[in-house]
């Protein structure tokens, strides 16, 4: 059995890096980042543009050798899981969640943080979620994974996430809401009345300057916008905050929204599962959170009152980086990276309350594994797909945990 950790001496390494949203967070919290690791130049740039040379280009999997660490962190690739794209059980990504939980089974980190979209949870009927915590708690690690949603650490912005926390032979606490979420349907299930609200958008953009015509002569060239002109005008000016292409005539519709607003009547998918049409086109509103910033949200986000779309730094900003922080690359991978990071608001509340427990746990290779918690939703119901994961997590940890739902395991 070891000592408590000096909190001095926490260290992580942080696997997938990206721009560096994690270790961001990390660092605010008081660990030392002694690698991160990223397969996508671009994001490795920017990363030790910001946080030091410790940022590092290689592919990842479990034969890689690592410095040791007190913790491991890190979010797979998760495309392959979006519902912002086409979901593919298949894709190459998804096995990343293996490798992750195999490198963390090899290294035997005292804790571990996983990170992915809310997709992950139901991905080819929990095989995923299943991979993970066989893995890492055959390895000896008592695991919490949760779904949350970033506005309730603080995050203007509804962002749902599942995250994952293990400590090796003993119990990590799972970070406890900070703030209060509005504006999004379920958004208050992870609230407690005494918390303040989350930040708006209007509260997140207010320090910025004005943004800035592309291509005129400002120091922060990712604070520009394209004047829109034509359709794309004329749809700007009749959104109101919070519509969206659904609420235009049709004949100013997108055709590819047009087309994916009909697809399942021509596909004949009977009306009662038929769902709403996509949202496509959305003005924001100044004065609730932002929808989650993706890899699109350059050419989905109207800014709330200005005819223009979103800058990547407000989008930055919505993703809390530091009005200073500096993305590498093209445009299109410049947003990407904004949209795909962890943001670091909600990863430093995680590192926190996780360097609060390495201060007196005792890890330990002397104890079983087990699942502490699996909290798939806060609300009262599931869809058909993660009644079956449910069943499945709990057919396997039954002895270990019950799944949990209710409102008060999160407070």
């Amino acid at each position: 059995m070891e000592s408590p950790l000096n909190n001095s001496a926490a260290t992580v390494v942080d696997l997938f890096c990206g721009a560096g949203g994690l270790s961001c967070g990390f660092m605010n919290a008081g660990f030392e980042v002694v690698q991160a690791i990223d397969h996508w130049a671009p994001a490795v740039e920017t990363y030790r543009r910001n946080n030091g040379t410790h940022g590092s280009f290689g592919e990842i999997d479990a034969t890689m050798s690592l410095p040791r660490s007190t913790v491991i962190a890190g979010g797979p690739p998760c495309q392959g899981f979006s519902s912002a794209g086409h979901r593919r059980d298949d894709d190459d990504r998804n096995s990343l969640v293996l490798e992750f939980a195999k490198i963390i089974a090899a290294n035997r980190p005292d804790a571990f943080v996983f990170e992915n979209v809310e997709g992950f949870l139901t991905g080819a009927d929990g095989t995923f979620v299943l991979e993970l915590l066989n893995t890492v708690i055959d390895a000896g690690y008592w695991v919490h994974i949760r779904k949350v949603n970033a506005a309730n650490f603080g995050v203007p912005q509804h962002r749902k996430r599942v995250i994952a926390i293990g400590g090796r032979g003993w119990a990590p606490d799972f970070p406890k809401a900070t703030h209060r979420a509005f504006g999004a349907p379920g958004a208050e299930l992870a609230n407690e009345r005494h918390l303040p609200y989350c930040p708006s958008i209007g509260d997140a953009l207010a320090g910025l300057p004005p943004a800035a015509i592309r291509d005129c002569n400002v120091a922060d060239t990712c604070h520009q916008f394209v004047p829109l002109d034509g359709d794309d005008a004329a749809r700007a000016k009749m959104l109101k905050q919070g519509q969206c292409m659904r609420d235009l005539p049709s004949e100013l519709w997108h055709e590819s929204y047009e087309r994916r607003a009909n697809r399942r009547v021509k596909d004949g998918t009977p009306t009662e599962r038929r769902g709403g049409a996509p949202a496509g086109l959305r003005r924001l509103r100044a004065d609730e959170p932002s929808k989650a910033i993706t890899g699109g949200a350059l050419r989905d986000f109207l800014h709330p009152t200005d005819d223009r779309m979103l800058t990547e730094r407000e989008c930055a900003v919505l993703q809390t980086f530091g009005p200073d922080y500096q993305f590498s690359g093209t445009q299109a991978e410049r947003i990407q990276q904004i949209g795909n990071a962890v943001p670091p608001r909600m990863a430093e509340a995680i590192a926190s309350c996780l360097m609060n427990g390495l201060g007196s746990c005792r890890p330990t290779d002397d104890c079983d594994g087990r699942l502490l918690s699996f909290i798939p939703t806060l609300s009262n119901g599931m869809s058909p797909i993660l009644q079956r994961v449910v069943d499945r997590v709990q057919r396997r940890f039954s002895r270990e945990t019950t799944v949990l739902v209710q409102k008060q395991l999160w407070d």
